[in-house]
């Protein structure tokens, strides 16, 4: 029998009319402009909307470009009226506010009754406020869309981690983390507290919040896990607490916003375009074997794909083995002359072969690798940089002092152990392999292959 959880903090939290309610998410919209990419989760408080509205609608903002494209909204937050183990999914078919009714994914949360730690429990559903405020909020910016509510009980960190996992998705589903920050200290005491915990959040460290710096320290420590595995980074968008929008100072609650996005990544190339580099690179080879140069490149004669400035390397291989490999990683000139100019070094000038010869040239086999931009990875320890690697999908540039090396993403079909990968990258940068100390830098950046 279908049913539809109602409302329970309608009147309290926020306004049980639908216009008013409208009037006031929108305001609270109105004052953000939003910037930066649709994010694939978001963390958002859930106090009553004089306190907390305005620094949740600095996420929510941010999400109005997926309208249309977000159809699924997995949303966690913590328990604060029901004691219970693991994790409490609900068997209504419907959630419903002033707005409207928002239909369950059946499929998605009968789905979740095979791990050990979901139980269906509708009880900490029904009083639950940390899920029900969000909702007008994802209705007003996205439209329609099924829905995933969990309540988190006493569960751990993986657990919740492995319940995203399994609800991941692509670009159709957003996750959604309840959760306020520090509770009633004095204005000073909370602004640090609140300060270190959005550290801890944009550096992926679940360890260092503890549980008086979030109601929903536990459904955050699962998306930081969970971002992790998945590459995200974290972003703060907003901190405030009640002391800023709707109370006094003495006694405040923190509120924090934070988007987590996958880093930025070049759109991928057509076939068409694809083949022209790989063409061009083999014509730069050809003509410096003619011209002792790499072959010249018009870009104002470009598609705007190929002109724009973007990092590359060009790998060499015969007969399957290694004959050349140079690029940069830096985007220093538009993507077409970079393929020709690493091209030609590749043949001519990587110091580890001799130059290419003409009888070669039918026989190398060509591979590119576009570059992302490079971002810093933070980390406490080698441990924690390696707990953050994602083998196969990663590369990685390591800075010491004047030392540097890189690997690309490629080099862990070698070495497909992250501490190995480590190791023979501190190799290529001049320092033994078990080298570490508290000023090493390391950049994550991806790849796409043309081959």
């Amino acid at each position: 029998m279908q049913y539809t959880r109602p409302p329970a903090v309608a009147g309290m939290f926020y306004p049980a009319d639908k216009n008013q309610l409208q009037a006031m998410i929108r305001g609270y919209l109105a004052e953000v402009k939003p910037i930066g990419a649709l994010p694939k989760a978001i963390i958002a408080p859930h106090a009553g909307y004089i306190y907390s509205g305005p620094i949740a609608a600095s996420a929510y903002a941010r999400l109005r470009q997926g309208r249309g494209r977000i159809s699924r909204i997995v949303l966690l937050g913590p328990s604060h009226r029901v004691g219970f183990r693991g994790l409490a999914i609900s068997g209504a078919s419907f959630f419903a506010t002033p707005l409207g009714n928002i239909p369950i994914d059946r499929q998605a949360v009968a789905a979740l009754t095979t791990l050990p730690f979901v139980h269906l429990l509708d009880q900490a559903h029904a009083q639950e406020h940390s899920l029900e405020v969000h909702l007008p909020f994802l209705q007003e910016v996205l439209g329609e869309f099924s829905l995933v509510p969990v309540v988190v009980g006493d569960a751990t960190a993986e657990e919740i981690a492995r319940l995203l996992e399994q609800l991941w998705g692509g670009d159709e589903t957003l996750i959604v983390i309840s959760s306020d920050l520090s509770h009633y200290h004095d204005y000073a005491t909370a602004q640090r507290m609140d300060a270190a915990t959005s550290r801890a959040i944009e550096t992926l460290r679940p360890d260092d919040i503890d549980f008086d710096d979030a109601c929903g320290r536990l459904p955050v420590e699962g998306l930081l896990n969970a971002a992790k595995r998945h590459g995200l980074s974290a972003k703060t968008v907003d901190l405030r607490n009640s002391g800023d929008t709707a109370g006094t100072k003495d006694r405040v609650v923190g509120y924090g916003a934070y988007v987590f996005e996958y880093p930025q990544r070049q759109a991928s190339l057509s076939q068409e375009h694809r083949r022209y580099l790989l063409q061009l690179a083999r014509d730069s080879i050809r003509h410096g074997l003619s011209h002792g140069e790499p072959l010249p490149v018009d870009a104002s004669k470009l598609p705007s794909e190929l002109a724009q400035r973007q990092a590359s390397f060009v790998t060499l291989q015969k007969q399957g083995e290694l004959r050349g490999c140079i690029g940069m990683l830096e985007a220093v000139r538009p993507l077409a002359e970079d393929i020709a100019h690493n091209a030609y070094a590749a043949a001519f000038h990587d110091p580890r072969f001799p130059p290419v010869e003409e009888e070669e040239l039918d026989q190398l086999e060509i591979h590119l690798s576009l570059l992302t931009p490079s971002e810093p990875l933070r980390f406490s320890s080698e441990q924690d940089l390696l707990a953050q690697l994602q083998p196969g999908v990663d590369g990685l540039i390591l800075e010491e002092d004047t030392r540097r090396g890189t690997f690309l993403p490629s080099v862990w079909e070698q070495l497909a152990e992250p501490r190995d990968f480590l190791r023979h990258l501190k190799c290529k940068a001049g320092l033994p392999p078990g080298y570490w100390s508290s000023t090493v830098k390391v950049y994550r950046y991806r790849t796409e292959t043309v081959e």
